[in-house]
This record gives structure tokens, C-alpha cells and sequence, in this order.
């Protein structure tokens, strides 16, 4: 049986980037930057924190 963990959303404006992360430990946040990468790396440690936390 699936389970969502999470949904993400990238979104690209003229100079910026928007990710929208929700999930049901974390709730609905933002990230703006005007790197990809640096969203990126952002949204890769939260969640990682956020279900190694949640598995313990």
C-alpha cells in the first residue's frame, strides 16, 4: 500500500525560485532563493532531518 510521505512543487519566476514543501510532520513551508541549487540542498536537509526524526 502507497503512502504519501510529501508534496513538492518548484516553481520558476523571471529571477527567482519558489519550492513548496508539505507533508503531514513538517505542514506547508517555503523557500525562495534565486539558485536552484541552493533550494535544492534546503528542501534535501529539512527532510531529511524531518523523517529521521521521525522514525526514532
Amino acid at each position: 500500500m502507497d503512502e504519501l510521505l510529501c508534496n513538492i512543487e518548484f516553481l520558476k519566476s523571471e529571477s527567482n525560485y519558489l519550492a513548496r514543501v508539505q507533508s503531514e510532520l513538517g505542514g506547508l513551508r517555503e523557500y525562495r532563493s534565486s539558485r536552484l541549487d541552493e533550494i535544492l540542498e534546503q528542501v534535501i536537509i529539512d527532510l531529511q532531518e524531518e523523517f529521521e526524526s521521525a522514525q526514532l
